[in-house]
C-alpha cells in the first residue's frame, strides 16, 4: 500500500464523517441559534431551554435521515472491504 492510496483512504474517511455529521450538527446549530436569540430577547436564562429543543431537533434529523446515513455507511464499508483483497 503506497502513501498516496493511504492518503486517499483517509481523505475518504474524513469526508464520510463530515457528510454524516453535517445534517445533525447543522440542525443543532440552527436550533441553538434560534433559542439563544429567544433567550436574549426575553431575558430567560434557563439551561434546559437550550438543551431540550436541540435534543428534539437532533432526534428528528436522525429519524428523517437515519436510513440515508445507514446506506451511506454501508456503501463505504463495502468499499473498504472490497479494497482489502487488493492490499
Amino acid at each position: 500500500m503506497s502513501i498516496g492510496s493511504l492518503i486517499t483512504l483517509l481523505r475518504a474517511g474524513v469526508f464520510q464523517i463530515l457528510k454524516l455529521a453535517a445534517p445533525v450538527l447543522g440542525a443543532a446549530l440552527i436550533v441553538g441559534l434560534i433559542v439563544a436569540i429567544f433567550q436574549a430577547t426575553t431575558s430567560i436564562q434557563e439551561q434546559t431551554l437550550t438543551f431540550v429543543p436541540k435534543l428534539i431537533a437532533i432526534l428528528v434529523v436522525l429519524a428523517l435521515l437515519g436510513g440515508w446515513m445507514f446506506l451511506s455507511m454501508r456503501d463505504y464499508t463495502t468499499q473498504l472491504f472490497a479494497m482489502i483483497g487488493n492490499m
